[in-house]
């Protein structure tokens, strides 16, 4: 079978159903039916990355174009249900990052008036002040936590499914359980995807396929420097020193982050020697380790429960940076791809600005780092603040 389109999505995750609502909304309102189709290949959307975030929403970043997504990204997630119709469960209890030596405190300094000077009330907070906003912590060898109280933990699930809903009543289609298995080219352009269903002849096909992204590119003869890595995520059981006021916490020194999880605590750790692939199975070590950084700042861990654990996929760039912007020397091609752990965070902008390249119009956030020809040129601009 085939059929038509005038935009088709690779990839039903919040990447992709964002940039669905902002075209539906801002290019085809009101007449959005058959115009717009998103291709899922699990039985649901944001069933793959998405659904295995930890949620956290933070404007603290070492670039100005991530602080300016977070930015645009916070505001949308504050106004979330009156943009989509849908609750959003968003805890802006703040990201604090712990710094323990004196060269962090200069990094996160130096971050921090970078922070300021694009908007974000980033604070410096004393060890004692620490211990106010979480009284559990072991603070005798901090010298100082950065702190930004409009940050904080969002449900991956309401963000998947608002999204989902607002597309639906757009006219958006959706297709689940579709697998992408080829893109047409004609004189260099795409004018097809083949899928394990049907055949959808279409105008520009945006590439919002996570960590499959590269394998997508490769369908239209593009090599784009995205790779899946392993992440893993262990949730305590119930812990009564944890209350909603408590911030997503960042151990710079041993990298470690946790957050209130209700009813105990989500835990985890980037572990760098974690080789690229598509596994996302539970490692008992991989956990070990992230219980024993956790224990580190978090001593009163020691008797907790340990209740769930998982692991999911990050699609990685070489500078953590994300790719946006059209692929070189193929015409209806859109990359959005790459955001090394920060894509549920800056979803929104994201969909905002693909939008905004579909219309034809100069997207409203500069894009010029996140071009795709970045790596062809070396002008690569490295995310320091990655966890």
């Amino acid at each position: 079978m085939s059929k038509t389109a005038d935009i088709v999505i690779v990839g039903g995750g919040v990447i992709g159903l964002s940039c669905a609502f902002y075209m539906a909304r801002d290019i085809y309102a009101g007449n959005a039916a058959g115009k717009i189709v998103i291709i899922e290949k699990e039985p649901v959307t944001g069933a793959g990355a998405t659904g295995k975030n930890a949620g956290g929403i933070r404007a603290q970043f070492s670039s100005p174009e991530n602080i300016i997504f977070s930015i645009r990204s916070i505001e949308a997630f504050e106004s979330f249900e009156e943009e989509t119709g849908s609750p959003l469960v968003f805890n802006q209890c703040g990201y604090l990052f712990l710094q323990s030596t004196e060269e962090q405190v200069a990094r996160f300094e130096k971050q921090a008036q970078l922070q300021r000077s694009l908007g974000v009330d980033t604070q410096f907070l004393t060890p004692d002040e620490i211990l106010k906003l979480a009284p559990a912590l072991r603070v005798d060898d901090l010298i100082r936590g950065n702190f930004f109280n409009r940050d904080g933990i969002a449900d991956p699930g309401d963000l998947a499914m608002g999204y989902y809903n607002a597309v639906k009543r757009q006219g958006v289609e959706v297709l689940t359980n579709t697998t992408v298995t080829g893109l047409e080219l004609t004189d260099n352009t795409v004018s097809a995807v083949i899928t394990n269903r049907d055949t959808i002849h279409c105008q520009k096909v945006i590439n919002a396929a996570g960590p499959f992204a590269a394998e997508i590119a490769k369908m239209a003869g593009y090599d784009l420097p995205v790779a899946p890595v392993k992440r893993q995520i262990v949730v305590s059981g119930p812990l009564d020193y944890i209350n909603d006021e408590f911030p997503m916490v960042v151990d710079v020194s041993t990298g470690a982050y946790f957050h209130k999880e209700t009813p105990g605590l989500l835990m985890g750790w980037a572990d760098p020697a974690t080789q690229p692939g598509y596994d996302e199975s539970t490692d008992d070590d991989y956990t070990d380790e992230i219980l024993m950084r956790t224990l580190e700042r978090l001593p009163r861990l020691e008797d907790a429960e340990i209740g769930t654990a998982w692991g999911g996929l990050y699609e990685t760039t070489p500078d953590h940076q994300a790719i946006i912007g059209a692929a070189p020397g193929i015409g209806g091609l859109i990359f959005v791809n790459g955001f090394s752990g920060h894509g549920l965070m800056h979803a929104p902008a994201a969909g905002m600005v693909v939008a905004d390249l579909v219309s034809g119009i100069a997207p409203r956030i500069d894009l010029t780092n996140f071009s795709p020809d970045r790596f062809a040129k070396g002008a690569l601009i490295h995310e320091t603040n990655v966890i």
